[in-house]
């Protein structure tokens, strides 16, 4: 008869257990990083086989903001995390599209752009439409904002 009262209360602890278990996963940023490990592997690829001028498209958390590149035309710099082991550098030029406002370190962000080799993991650079219509338009994805 005990054990009849015990079975319950047993299962009630082990659903509450799995429950906080799985939430705390979901919520977990080596979690999101995996995720985003897959998306992004193409990138990796890249920069491992130094491969450039290919259309990416990724995602990632920005790791540093960096002062505007203000040789000819002006570009806004950032780091963003790719994998747990790589990052790149995105180039947006602000003379053709709209400055991303706001960006700050730990920030997740989405982007799309043709990406060039280098030693230190690759720039992703037209991350903006094309004026002259000569090269597949890129964009940046911030906060549910997308700039191009």
């Amino acid at each position: 008869m005990r054990m009849k009262k015990i079975l319950p209360v047993l299962a009630l602890l082990i659903a509450a257990y799995a429950y906080q278990t799985f939430a705390h996963l979901e919520q977990s940023p080596r979690a999101s990083h995996s995720a985003t490990n897959v998306s992004n592997a193409h990138i990796v690829d890249a920069f491992r086989n130094r491969r450039s001028n290919i259309q990416v498209q990724g995602s990632g958390t920005i790791v540093k903001v960096l002062p505007d590149d203000r040789d000819g035309s002006p570009h806004q710099r950032f780091i963003v995390r790719v994998s747990s082991e790589h990052t790149v550098l995105i180039a947006h030029n602000i003379d053709l599209a709209p400055r991303v406002e706001e960006l700050r370190a730990g920030d997740e962000i989405e982007f799309s752009g043709e990406y060039e080799w280098n030693e230190r993991g690759g720039v992703v650079h037209w991350t903006h439409d094309d004026p002259k219509h000569q090269h597949e338009a890129g964009w940046i994805r911030f906060r549910g904002q997308r700039y191009q």
